[in-house]
């Protein structure tokens, strides 16, 4: 998902901002590129479960933040099942880090929201995705978007 803002001014996206190509620094140092991980799922496609999973540990190595990946790893397979299972359309992965933290969103192409279950001891595994999420993620939620929606979580910088 690419954004411009007008005026060339940062772009801000929860509790994080990127700086567009027209921002420019006191110093005539060179910007890192915030490190980022985009992915296309596949329609019915569970594979794509472990595979975002391998991915995100990965960026979050590049990022020296692995203390709690198995969090953003599990909380990032929990919207990816959801995404596949429930939509029946491809959808698309993408995970941002950056200095105050780690988001990650799946954009689908389904307008139904998802909805919040509290679990029951005898449900089996089902339902327990996005309770898990409120539970661990410092923020999430789930906005709309022209044919969609993007379900995301962040977690802050000391989490991640």
């Amino acid at each position: 998902m690419e954004r411009q803002a007008r005026g060339g001014g940062p772009i801000t996206i929860g509790a994080f901002s990127a700086k567009t190509a027209d921002d420019k620094t006191d110093d005539d140092t060179e910007q890192v590129p915030v490190p980022q991980l985009r992915r296309r799922l596949g329609r019915a496609d569970l594979r794509a479960v472990p595979e975002a999973r391998r991915a995100l540990r990965e960026l979050l190595g590049q990022w020296g933040r692995t203390g709690r990946s198995d969090v953003a790893e599990l909380l990032t397979s929990e919207l990816v099942t959801n995404a596949i299972v429930h939509t029946d359309r491809d959808a698309l992965l993408t995970a941002t880090v950056g200095p105050r933290g780690l988001r990650v969103e799946v954009r689908d192409f389904v307008a139904r929201r998802p909805r919040l279950r509290v679990p029951i001891a005898d449900d089996g595994t089902n339902g327990r995705g996005l309770f898990l999420v409120q539970s661990l993620a410092d923020s999430w939620g789930v906005r709309p978007h022209g044919v969609g929606k993007a379900v995301w979580f962040e977690l802050e910088a000391e989490a991640a």
